[in-house]
Order: structure tokens, then C-alpha cells, then sequence
């Protein structure tokens, strides 16, 4: 008996490609962004053997896309988001401008009329939300001030295209008409649409910051005194999803607006930073199936049936608006890095482009080839991004010569900005990575002990608590070998990696070894293979949180002879 399971064959085929695909590029030393977007290609309409539904696709991009930005607005509060409205609304607004002119000019140079060409040019002058954000997080930036000026930024874009989409209907016939005689402007509706979003949006965000802010912590509060973890996380999910397809659906926002709205309110709640571990999983998985679904929406042929056009498409996106974000920024007097940043993050473009694109071609203000241009540009934009942030990485020292006083000033440490790495001059220290409840805990007892520590930390926030209380800190990634190399290993005596991520705990443990062959490394596992993974890499002692609990009951019930048969880890020979 054959079963039609267009879902099941969607999610499977997407993740399954999507897994083979991101394995070859990372094997490649590319961006597993780049394999997820082939695997969309070849389950894509537009080549050959096995095609998912795209529309189904879509929608489970959808959730990816609200997962994605809960996931940011958990890490977010409105001071933070208030805190950068002078340079994310103007800055925002500007190069959306800008990219809109730019894309017109083309517009006019392939022939179209001036309300295609408006369309075009505003459908690539917004980013996508996935990818920004994926690159703020792959980065470890997102709780920096380049991060929240980013995250503002791609609020006001959000805002600015759901107005787009409420006017663009009322406006179809006039942008039809442009240039025409007799064609007159409904001045009376179209302020009338206007209004009624603006009203739809601040109703909205009133009754979040009124009834959400009391009622949704209250509520996973309540959930989690009842102990079940599988309600707690079905309660997170059960806010996100809801919050956002309840703001779309009554007050015409978009989806990601909403489910960030819902994670900034719930930020403010003790139980936040569970809640983001919660979603965390399904975040990476939904995330994946977003650029699946980017790449199913691509013809390849446009790029021998079109490549000028193509080309002068993709400058636009990757050329025209980063140039323009990173004057706005240097305009408003932010250093060179955060200009870089905030320029290579929306040298991009997607969701929100699609939907315009789509909704161009219905209503007759774009033509089919101008929808083709769109979908190949945010493909290729979205493969090249990461290798744009490397490209400005290494223009930096050329700019920093440009702007040398600019320069100066990113080695002091900016409102959220990470300082310079600074090297230490402790010596027979002990060095912690990670200073949540299990660092947080070694540390307290070394200090208590007369030991001095250093603390490695990539959240802003908590650095900066643990230096306003006399704690030595060097701020990002412990896998980074410049944060290694400042916390002076070689004259240390411990190392304390108390951070849940094998991963990055073998990075940093690899290195750490090489630097001091002599140097104590105590780590943290989850599992059998976690311990065994740490270490191959150079641990001394590991310990197994499940095991420790399991030694201190017996301990507790048998006395202490009945655990020597429970050690943690064996140490390497």
C-alpha cells in the first residue's frame, strides 16, 4: 500500500541531503551553509529525481525563523533593544533607501517601469533574519553592542517590510500607472492603511509589555514547580509558536516579530536562559530546513540564462548595501569593527524578499525574471556571506590605517563591546572556562582557597558582573587561540573547563595541553563518549555529572567505601 507522506518526506529529505551535503562542505573547510542550500537545490523543482513539497518546506522554514529570533529575544530585553534605536532606526531606514535606489537604477536599465523597479529594489534591501542572526551566534557577538545594533537594525527592517506589504496592494494601481496621466493618488486610503498597522503594532507590543510581561513568566513559572521537563519545554514551544502565529494572525505582524517580542518578555523570568536550552535542538534543526528551503526556490539555469543582470543583482546586495551600512555607521560615529560587522551581516537577503517578490508577481508590479534575479541573488549572497565576513576581516588593518584614532578607541571596552584581549600576568593561577552554576561553584572555592583565577567568559553580560566584582576576565571563546595564549598557560597550574560543549571543551583542551604538557586540565562530560573524546584530547580528570550524583547517594546511604568502585574518568597514562 502506497502512503502519501508529503510532510514526512519534506522534513526527511531535507535534514538527510541537508546532513550529506554540510558534512562534504565542512570536510571542504566551507560553511555548512553552503551544503544545506545545495541539498535544497537538488530536492528542488528544477532538477532531477526526488522533489520535496516546497510549500510544506516553507512553512517548516516558518518555524524556524520563529524559533530562531524566541531564541535572540531570550537574550534580549527592551532596555537593550532602546539602547540602540538612535543608530538602528535612521541607520535602518537609510540603507533600506539606498538598496531601494540602487535597485530601481537596475530596474530602469533592464526596461521595467518605475513601480517594478521600486519593488525590486525594496525586496533586496532587507535581510534575512536567519542568517543574521546565525552569523551573530557563530561569532559570539550577538549580546555585544555590534550585536543588539544588529538585532535592532533587522527590527526596523521587519517593521519597515510589514508595512511594505499592508501598502503594496493599495498602491498596485498607481504603481501599475506610474507615468500615466489621469492616474490619481487615494491619499484617504492609503493613510487609512497605514494607520491601521501602525495601530495593529503598537497594540500589539502594548499588550506584551502589559499582560505578556506578567502572564508568561507566571505561566512557565507554574510549569516548571510541577517538575516535569517534558511540560516545561512543551510550555516554551507552546509561547513561542503561539505568541508569534497569534501576532500575525490578529495583529498583522510578522511571525518573527512576534516570537521575538515573546522571548524578550520572557527574558525578564529566572528560568530564560532553560528555556533557550529547551529550544536549542529544534532551533538547529529547523534553522537547517529554512536554507533547504532557500534552495529549492532557485532555478540554476538563471545563471547562464541571465549572469549580467544576476551579477549586477548580486553587487547590489552584497556591494551596494554593505558600503552603505558602513558609512551610516562610521556617520554615527561607531568605530571600524562594528561598522564591519554590522556590514557584513546584511550583506544579504530572504525571507522577507521572497514574500515581496511573490507578492510583486501577483499583483503585477514584478516581473517573472525579477523574481528569478531575487531568489539567485539570496541564494548566492547567503553562500558567499561567510566568506564576506572573512573578506572584511582582513580589510580591517587597511580601514584601522584609514581611521587610526577610531581604531584606538575599539581597545577600550565599549557599552556591551568586548575589550582587546589583554594578556595576564597571573602566574600559578588557575584558569576557569565558563562561569555559570558549575564554574561559578570552582570558583567560589578557589577563592575561598587564597588561589588566584582567571576566568574565560564569551557572555557580555557576565563578564561584566565578574569584573565589577574583582575577578580577572578575559572576554570570548576559550576555542580561540588568542584568548588561550593571553591567560597564560604555561604558568598556570589548573584549568577548570566547566562549559557543557565537548567540542569546545576538546578545542580548547588540545590547546591548552600544547601550550603546557605539565598544566592540570580538569573537564566536564555528559557521557561515555564525551569522556573518552576529552581524553584523547589531553584531560587529566573528567568528570560525569550523572556519576557524581550517583557517588554522593551511595556516599550518603553506604559511606564512603562503597564508591571506589565509581570513579569518574581514568586519568590518561
Amino acid at each position: 500500500m502506497e502512503h502519501q507522506t508529503p510532510l514526512i518526506a519534506a522534513i526527511v529529505g531535507g535534514l538527510v541531503l541537508a546532513f550529506i551535503f554540510g558534512a562534504i562542505a565542512n570536510r571542504f573547510r566551507l560553511s555548512p551553509l553552503v551544503g544545506y542550500l545545495l541539498a535544497g537545490v537538488v530536492v528542488g523543482p528544477f532538477t532531477p529525481g526526488f522533489v520535496a513539497d516546497q510549500a510544506l518546506t516553507l512553512q517548516l522554514a516558518e518555524i524556524g525563523v520563529i524559533l530562531l529570533m524566541f531564541g535572540v529575544g531570550l537574550h534580549f530585553s527592551l532596555k537593550d533593544l532602546l539602547s540602540v534605536k538612535a543608530i538602528a532606526i535612521p541607520g535602518a531606514l537609510t540603507q533600506i533607501a539606498v538598496a531601494t535606489l540602487l535597485g530601481m537604477a537596475l530596474g530602469w536599465a533592464l526596461g521595467w517601469p518605475i513601480g517594478m523597479g521600486l519593488v525590486f529594489g525594496l525586496a533586496l534591501s532587507v535581510a534575512s533574519t536567519v542568517v543574521l542572526l546565525r552569523a551573530l551566534q557563530d561569532r559570539r557577538i550577538v549580546e555585544t553592542e555590534r550585536g543588539r545594533i544588529a538585532v535592532g537594525w533587522l527590527i526596523v527592517e521587519d517593521l519597515a517590510m510589514v508595512l511594505t506589504l499592508v501598502l503594496l496592494p493599495a498602491l498596485a494601481g498607481l504603481l501599475q500607472a506610474a507615468g500615466t496621466a489621469g492616474n490619481e493618488l487615494d491619499l484617504y486610503e492609503i493613510s487609512k492603511a497605514v494607520a491601521l498597522t501602525i495601530g495593529k503594532i503598537a497594540a500589539f507590543v502594548a499588550l506584551m509589555l502589559i499582560v505578556g510581561r506578567r502572564f508568561i513568566p507566571w505561566v512557565l513559572h507554574e510549569i516548571a514547580h510541577t517538575g516535569s521537563r517534558e511540560l516545561f519545554r512543551l510550555a516554551v514551544l507552546a509561547i513561542a509558536l503561539g505568541v508569534a502565529y497569534g501576532a500575525a494572525l490578529l495583529f498583522g505582524v510578522s511571525f518573527a516579530l512576534g516570537a521575538f517580542f515573546a522571548g524578550m518578555i520572557l527574558s525578564e523570568s529566572p528560568l530564560s536562559q532553560r528555556a533557550a536550552e529547551e529550544t536549542l535542538p529544534l532551533r538547529d534543526a529547523f534553522a537547517v530546513l529554512f536554507f533547504v528551503s532557500v534552495g529549492m526556490l532557485v532555478d540554476p539555469r538563471i545563471l547562464l540564462t541571465d549572469p549580467l543582470p544576476l551579477i549586477a543583482t548580486l553587487a547590489i546586495i552584497i556591494i551596494g548595501k554593505s558600503v552603505a551600512s558602513f558609512f551610516i555607521m562610521r556617520a554615527f560615529g561607531h568605530p571600524v569593527s562594528t561598522a564591519l560587522t554590522i556590514s557584513a551581516s546584511l550583506a544579504q537577503i530572504g525571507e522577507f524578499s521572497f514574500i515581496l517578490a511573490t507578492l510583486g508577481v501577483t499583483l503585477h508590479l514584478l516581473p517573472e525574471r525579477g523574481r528569478d534575479l531575487i531568489l539567485a541573488g539570496a541564494i548566492l549572497s547567503i553562500m558567499l556571506n561567510p566568506l564576506f565576513f572573512m573578506a572584511l576581516e582582513r580589510l580591517k588593518p587597511v580601514l584601522e590605517k584609514v581611521w587610526p584614532r577610531e581604531a584606538a578607541d575599539e581597545a577600550r571596552p565599549d557599552v556591551g563591546g568586548a575589550p582587546e584581549v589583554t594578556p595576564t600576568d597571573l602566574r600559578g593561577h588557575a584558569v576557569i572556562i565558563g562561569f555559570g552554576r558549575v564554574g561559578g561553584l570552582v570558583g567560589k572555592r578557589l577563592q575561598q582557597a587564597g588561589i588566584p583565577i582567571l576566568v574565560i567568559e564569551d557572555t557580555v553580560g557576565v563578564a561584566g558582573r565578574l569584573r565589577q566584582r574583582g575577578y580577572a576576565v578575559l572576554e570570548g571563546n576559550a576555542a580561540n587561540s588568542a584568548i588561550l595564549d593571553a591567560a597564560n598557560l604555561p604558568a598556570a597550574r589548573w584549568l577548570f573547563v566547566a562549559i557543557p560543549n565537548a567540542f569546545e571543551t576538546g578545542q580548547a583542551v588540545e590547546q591548552a595541553r600544547k601550550a603546557n604538557p605539565s598544566l592540570e586540565i580538569i573537564a566536564r562530560a555528559h557521557s561515555d563518549a564525551e569522556i573518552d573524546y576529552l581524553r584523547q584530547h589531553g584531560a587529566n580528570l573528567i568528570i560525569m555529572g550523572e556519576r557524581e550524583i550517583a557517588r554522593g547517594m551511595i556516599e550518603h546511604a553506604l559511606g564512603e567505601g562503597a564508591s571506589g568502585n565509581m570513579k569518574s574518568a581514568p586519568r590518561p597514562g
